[in-house]
């Protein structure tokens, strides 16, 4: 499934993110793919990244930064509302503009999977994808996750509401 597909490692956050994660959780043409539709401050994400622990047991979520191999950033993974009881957790994803259309978002969701089966050991991944948007649906689907359910005005962007479906990736 990940053949030709470029290479990606993840990390945890640092600091030194701080300008990449403002840009990318104020930039309101992200808002419509995600459950945030409010801008967040720099002292808002400073104070995330100095107390989030980068254990999913205790935060129940991690954010990673998506890099090349040679350590260009790509853009941010997040694994949240984990359940260990249930063994599942809701992926999200964001690749910046530059790297988009160029298999980074295949190659960061075959490599969360395998972090989630392999290490965490959950039985599956969901993702929340605006109907609208017909590149993630299409890259979920393309990665082995099923449309699941239909959820009418589940996502608002400020104007209006949308549909959106869960995907589900069950191992």
């Amino acid at each position: 499934m990940t053949t030709n597909l470029p290479q990606v490692k993840f990390r945890a956050i640092e600091p030194e993110d701080l300008d990449l994660l403002y840009r990318i959780e104020n930039d309101r043409k992200l808002w419509n793919v995600g459950t945030s539709n409010v801008p967040y401050s720099r002292y808002a994400l400073h104070d995330y990244v100095a107390h989030a622990s980068s254990d999913i047991y205790t935060d129940r979520q991690v954010r990673m930064i998506i890099e090349t191999t040679e350590g260009e950033n790509v853009g941010i993974v997040d694994l949240v509302d984990f359940d260990p009881s249930n063994r599942r957790a809701e992926v999200g994803l964001i690749i910046l503009d530059a790297f988009r259309r160029r298999g980074y978002g295949r190659s960061t969701l075959a490599k969360i999977a395998d972090y989630a089966l392999d290490v965490l050991h959950l039985h599956q991944l969901i993702a929340y994808v605006d109907l609208r948007n017909e590149a993630s649906l299409h890259l979920f689907k393309t990665m082995g996750y099923q449309e699941s359910v239909r959820i009418k005005d589940w996502l608002y962007d400020g104007r209006e509401y949308h549909d959106a479906v869960m995907m589900q990736l069950v191992f």
